[in-house]
């Protein structure tokens, strides 16, 4: 047992040892250490990202923010201070909360002034034509209508139920649904009366 904990402790402390180790050629300027920084641990990075953002296209700006200020400000990174693994996430971390907060900051200032994206304005001239068109259309083809069939599908139209426009016009419920029946089948044939 105390065998397996000294090589999962051994392991860590490589993986320890080796971003540390990377992160020091990357202050002294090592392309190679900064390289291969990058493709040992950016997966890990983006992992904790998108963790925080949800959001994988902010994810991968934060991890590219990430290692550019690495790439910048690897003099920052003390070894003393803790190991490699650590500062590389921590910095991942404080990225990827930084740009929550913003983004929420964001959203409330938005929300406060009212500078939501505003819809552009929608000229709706040629679709108010079209509706005139379409009601005279219908007025022309109800006016073809004897009247009893033209007042009953105009009061149906209007909402009414069929018991309602019966009791209304003071005809038996059958009549009303002979006069609904005729008149749309009159409309939808185009048979009118002369």
């Amino acid at each position: 047992m105390a065998r397996a904990s000294r090589t999962t402790r051994s392991r860590t402390t490589t993986a320890t040892d080796r971003a540390t180790e990377l992160l020091e050629g990357v202050a002294a300027g090592d392309q190679w250490a900064f390289a291969a920084l990058y493709d040992e641990y950016s997966p890990r990075v983006l992992g904790l990202a998108v963790r925080i953002l949800i959001d994988r296209s902010i994810a991968e700006e934060v991890t590219q923010d990430v290692f550019l200020e690495l790439w910048q400000n690897a003099n920052r990174f003390n070894a003393a201070k803790g190991g490699g693994t650590g500062y590389l996430l921590t910095l991942a971390r404080h990225r990827s909360i930084d740009r929550v907060r913003a983004e929420q900051s964001s959203r409330d200032r938005d929300e406060r002034i009212g500078h939501r994206e505003a819809m552009p304005e929608f000229d709706n001239t040629l679709e108010s034509i079209e509706q005139l068109e379409r009601h005279q259309l219908v007025e022309r083809a109800l006016a073809t209508l004897p009247a009893v069939q033209r007042e009953a599908i105009t009061l149906s139209y209007a909402g009414h139920t069929h018991t309602e426009i019966a009791a209304m016009l003071g005809v038996p419920l059958g009549t009303i649904k002979t006069r609904l029946r005729d008149g749309m089948s009159r409309l939808r044939s185009g048979v009118h009366p002369a």
